[in-house]
């Protein structure tokens, strides 16, 4: 069976127990450091309380790493990595971890997977110096079992969407906003996507965003090597944080309207009324000179091209 096939029968299993986020083996006090681990059925994470290692941060993420590939004292639960997998490589910047495992990585299981990645991202998490996580099958970036590139993971991305199922997959309507041909004015995109129900109406509409459009007369906004860290939100506003490729644009656009086809689609579309455009985390910047993102901006409907 393929490991395609696999994804929707082991969320069962998985869902409850990993949404909840780890249970607690020799239980760390709030603040104190952990290493998780999993059950011997291998069903669910166990967080065992650890004692930081190391001068800096490279120092710290190393030892996190050397602990979690080897077995726990406790018979009650084991190493989230199996014997063959092994990590080749690592760097991290600007709190950016990405991790390179061999290629047994391709063997695992979808359960394994799946609490491999909660497990790890959650373990390293934990520093201050290490927000995302990626993860690389050698050289290759990991996709997901649609082929698409699972990019940065965040601790939080393994703890929502209580009572839904990993991995499981519905279709969506967007209403995006692009550029027209002389790139002075929005134009909107109607379409149909089908995506994980794990992944959040604004990150969708964040990613669908870099793709571009595919109707003719649209003309895309963001450039295509942007990286996306991370979309969340929080009392109504919904924050986009890109890498610098953002910065990037040798689009011949006028800069507020990159900004505000993402401010438009994420407002029409998910349930923020205004959108933080964030640049490796940062706010305090006007982008291409022009567009000022140190505070939320909210839709702005003046740039939508009126239909004749």
């Amino acid at each position: 069976m393929s490991r395609k096939r696999c994804y929707t029968i082991v969320c069962i299993l998985l869902c409850l127990s990993l949404l909840a986020g780890c249970r607690k083996g020799k239980e760390p006090e709030e603040g104190e450091s952990f290493i998780c681990y999993v059950n011997t059925e291998d069903t669910a994470l166990v967080k065992e309380k650890y004692e930081m290692k190391g001068e800096n941060a490279e120092e710290k993420v190393q030892n996190l790493l050397n602990a979690m590939q080897k077995e726990p004292d406790s018979i009650e639960y084991k190493s989230v990595f199996p014997e063959k997998l092994k990590i080749q490589d690592w760097t991290l910047s600007d709190k950016k971890l990405e991790i390179h495992f061999n290629s047994t990585y391709e063997k695992l299981s979808a359960a394994k997977e799946v609490l491999l990645k909660a497990a790890v991202v959650q373990t390293l998490s934990q520093l201050s110096e290490v927000e995302y996580v990626c993860f690389f099958i050698e050289n290759s970036p990991l996709t997901d079992n649609l082929g698409k590139e699972v990019g940065y993971m965040r601790a939080e991305d393994f703890v929502q969407n209580t009572g839904s199922l990993l991995y499981s997959y519905q279709v969506g309507e967007l209403k995006l906003y692009f550029a027209n041909e002389q790139g002075n004015a929005l134009i909107t995109e109607n379409i149909s996507v089908r995506y994980n129900s794990n992944t959040s109406i604004e990150k969708l509409i964040v990613e669908q965003l870099l793709k571009g459009p595919s109707k003719e007369g649209l003309y895309p906004v963001i450039p295509p090597e942007t990286k996306v860290l991370g979309v969340s939100v929080k009392d109504n506003v919904c924050y986009v944080n890109l890498d610098e490729g953002f910065l990037n644009n040798t689009y011949t656009i006028d800069p507020k309207i990159t900004i505000y086809a993402i401010v438009n689609s994420i407002v029409d579309g998910g349930a923020s009324s205004q959108v933080q455009i964030l640049v490796n985390g940062e706010s305090d910047i006007t982008y291409m000179g022009t567009v000022d993102l140190s505070k939320p901006l909210s839709r702005d409907q003046n740039l939508v091209e009126e239909k004749e």
